[in-house]
């Protein structure tokens, strides 16, 4: 049997690309149950459930709808003295689990002024 030293290089250059891209997509490497997520992450802050999870791979912004202003003032409600409000929603893939072998795809954390205040898991995005 003839030994290929360049086929064994690319299948070795491969395997390493491939587990790069699936280390990539989860950093942190551990997945969780729903329980042990919200646990593990509800009322935390952006900075600890990055140390945990790493970056999303997906940031969204909430953004005040045109018009809100107008119609906060007509049912009495002052901005004048209230403190502006953050939100941010971050994403990740396939973290969490429901039942064996079976991954929800997404997980969105919202955080509000820098805490985790609502988790949502989803497979139909």
């Amino acid at each position: 049997m003839k030994y290929n030293l360049s086929k064994a290089l690319m299948t070795l250059a491969a395997l390493c690309m491939f587990s790069g891209v699936v280390s990539i997509s989860h950093a942190a490497g551990k997945t969780y149950t729903e329980n042990e997520f919200l646990d593990s992450f509800s009322g935390k802050t952006k900075k600890t459930v990055t140390e945990k999870l790493g970056a999303p791979f997906k940031k969204d912004y909430s953004v005040k709808p045109t018009g809100a202003s107008t119609m906060l003032a007509k049912a009495g409600a002052s901005e004048k003295n209230s403190k502006p409000v953050k939100v941010e929603m971050w994403y990740y893939k396939n973290i969490v689990s429901y039942a064996p072998k079976k991954m929800y795809k997404e997980t969105e954390i919202t955080f509000v002024n820098d805490k985790a205040m609502n988790i949502a898991f989803f497979n139909n995005r």
